[in-house]
């Protein structure tokens, strides 16, 4: 059965059984993931998952069903099974559903890549990684190395019954490395480019072979073993800290990027995340950071984890700030939920998969550049702390309060990062942290991160989100050994 069949029978049927707005996303989806560990691949899996979700609104009232079963009958069987749930649904409605005007597209879309990672062959993959965990296993102290690699493919055709049609092919991948060194009653662990199986992006094979997991694995191996025999962070109350990039990515994903989304500050979602401080009496005029941080909404930075061509409402990617010289100024839109304030969706609105219906989501947040070289910032923190990558995290459920802790941290002494410190954690309120920040590194530092296992909602989704990031400092931070 072709999709062009499937999509004028569902959005006939809806039509015809009362719904005001029916749009349909017929997804094609695939994932690859090897994991190597010891010098052995210890596995190396394909999924490939196929069908389409019909979200109808009647009544007022959303409504939503899926299947991959595909074929016409089927498609009307959703239709109308979607309708039924809106009506459903009206049933208990406290107002009706009233959304932007988003003209309809009709477009084509494909990730930027030059080598697509599902045509390179298996051994060529895993190559990489058994190299660099052999270079790691040569530090004695070293007693388990991890290779990942992973590599996603998503087609997906939207089309709404307002004429909207758009074909997106969107093509990711990444990986990293990490290694365990053993003492006698410690164990540290190191990772490279990030925690958490690495860094990942829009774009091709060419992004994780640039990822420099070889060239990186004696340096991760030998960090990991100093750490056994490094002294604990030091506890102090006002620290000067410099962040880096990677840890710094997290730190907007948490203390930024999930209460800038308006679903949760309506009290629409909560799930897993809570919802937010930032209520809408905060909208431009709240003094979020200092006058140096801006903060971007950017679903069109070539490479990011969180860009696309248009998101599953049929909104055109584009760029808006959430935070702009230091002010708070907007947030994460759905076409339902941006009216609200009276604005417009700024294509927030992502699905993970044909079988569940579009929420909220992060796109990339990225806090833009500074104007300092690390070198020279590094020079203007004598006796600060430098943090790096991430080994955990705490926040509330407003996203007030946090605490990060990261696999290293050193200490800054003459322009150099010298003595480093294991389990350093630091700890603050998101809004006097942000205020605290005094200096931002150059484009030069500047580097997108990528987060493919943000959860959200009951069923839980995974999203992919991205964060440009470059070092940063803090004053006045509290610090210590967690």
């Amino acid at each position: 059965m072709s999709k062009e069949k499937i999509i004028e029978t569902a959005l006939g049927r809806a039509e015809g059984l009362g719904a005001s707005v029916a749009d349909i996303r017929v997804v094609d989806y695939e994932v690859e993931t090897i994991t190597a560990k010891n010098g052995k691949v210890e596995s190396a899996e394909y999924t490939e998952s196929l069908g389409f979700g019909v979200r109808v609104l009647v009544d007022g009232s959303w409504g939503f069903a899926g299947s991959s079963k595909m074929d016409a009958d089927e498609a009307a069987r959703i239709a109308e099974r979607a309708v039924k749930i809106a009506k459903a649904s009206a049933m208990t409605k406290e107002k009706d559903v009233v959304l932007d005007h988003t003209p309809p597209a009709k477009d084509t879309y494909v990730t930027p890549h030059e080598i697509d990672p599902f045509t390179v062959p298996l051994e060529e993959k895993v190559k990489p990684l058994l190299s660099a965990i052999a270079l790691m296993q040569k530090e004695k102290a070293v007693k388990t190395a991890e290779g990942f690699f992973t590599g996603f493919k998503t087609r997906k055709t939207f089309a709404n019954l307002a004429g909207a049609l758009i074909d997106q092919t969107i093509i990711e991948c990444g990986g990293g490395i990490s290694c365990v060194a053993f003492g006698e009653d410690d164990m540290q662990i190191r990772s490279h480019p990030n925690s958490f199986r690495g860094n990942f992006a829009t774009g091709g094979y060419e992004f994780f072979q640039g990822l420099g997991l070889v060239e990186n694995a004696e340096r991760t191996a030998s960090e990991a073993a100093l750490l056994l025999t490094a002294k604990p962070c030091p506890q102090e109350d006002q620290a000067t800290i410099i962040i880096a990039g990677n840890q710094l990515g997290l730190q907007i994903h948490e203390s930024c990027g999930h209460p800038i989304e308006l679903d949760r500050v309506f009290g629409m979602e909560a799930a897993f995340a809570g919802t937010s401080f930032l209520t809408t009496d905060n909208l431009d005029k709240l003094k979020y950071g200092s006058d140096i941080v801006s903060i971007t909404m950017d679903s069109t930075i070539p490479g990011g984890l969180g860009t696309f061509g248009y998101d599953d409402e049929g909104v055109k990617a584009n760029k808006t700030y959430t935070v702009k010289d230091g002010l708070f100024v907007g947030y994460l839109m759905s076409r339902e939920t941006a009216p609200r304030i009276g604005r417009q969706s700024n294509g927030a609105m992502r699905a993970d998969g044909w079988n569940r219906i579009p929420l909220v989501r992060m796109t990339n947040v990225s806090l833009l550049p500074g104007s300092w070289k690390l070198d020279d910032l590094l020079a203007d923190s004598d006796g600060g702390l430098f943090f790096d990558t991430n080994r955990s995290w705490s926040i509330d459920d407003k996203r007030r309060n946090f605490q990060f802790a990261t696999e290293i941290a050193w200490r800054i002494k003459g322009g150099k990062k010298t003595e480093p410190y294991k389990n350093p954690t630091y700890t603050d309120m998101t809004t006097r942290f942000w205020n605290s920040c005094d200096a931002i590194c150059d484009q030069s530092h500047w580097r997108m991160w990528g987060t493919p296992n943000c959860g959200k909602g009951e069923p839980m989704q995974v999203a992919h989100t991205g964060h440009g990031t470059a070092p940063a400092r803090f004053r006045k931070v509290k610090v210590f050994s967690g």
